[in-house]
C-alpha cells in the first residue's frame, strides 16, 4: 500500500575549486537536490531546515521559506530538482536537514534530507 505523505530526497554534493580559498578556511561546495513525492497526496515544499557540520565541530543552521526561491508542488510520482551552494571552515563536512511540506487535506508533514557529505578531492579516501 502506498503511503499517503511519502517524500524521497536525495542529494549529490560537489566541491567548487575556483571559488575555494583553503589558506583562508574558505571552501565551497553546490549540491544537487532530487525531491520527489512517492506517497499518494499531492504536497507542495513550505520551508527548509539545513545543519551543516564542519570537521571543527562547527554546526549551523539555516530555515527559510522554499528553496531556490520556489515552494515546488509535486504530486504523485512527480519530482523537482535543484542546485544550491553551501560554504564551510573546512574540507571536509556534512549535511542533513528536513523540508517542511503541506498536503492537498492540510496535514503537514517533515520531509527528511538524509546526512550527505561534503569533501574537497583527495581528502577522504
Amino acid at each position: 500500500m502506498i503511503q499517503k505523505y511519502n517524500v524521497k530526497v536525495a542529494a549529490q554534493s560537489f566541491y567548487i575549486e575556483e571559488q575555494s580559498v583553503p589558506e583562508q578556511g574558505h571552501y565551497v561546495f553546490a549540491y544537487t537536490i532530487t525531491i520527489r513525492n512517492e506517497g499518494a497526496m499531492p504536497a507542495r515544499l513550505l520551508s527548509r531546515h539545513w545543519i551543516i557540520t564542519d570537521s571543527n565541530g562547527k554546526v549551523e543552521q539555516v530555515r527559510g521559506e522554499g528553496v531556490v526561491g520556489e515552494q515546488p508542488y509535486l504530486r504523485p510520482g512527480e519530482g523537482f530538482q535543484y542546485t544550491s551552494g553551501a560554504v564551510i571552515e573546512t574540507p571536509v563536512g556534512s549535511m542533513q536537514g528536513s523540508y517542511r511540506m503541506v498536503a492537498d487535506d492540510g496535514v503537514a508533514f517533515e520531509a527528511r534530507i538524509p546526512v550527505f557529505t561534503l569533501s574537497a578531492p583527495r581528502i577522504l579516501h
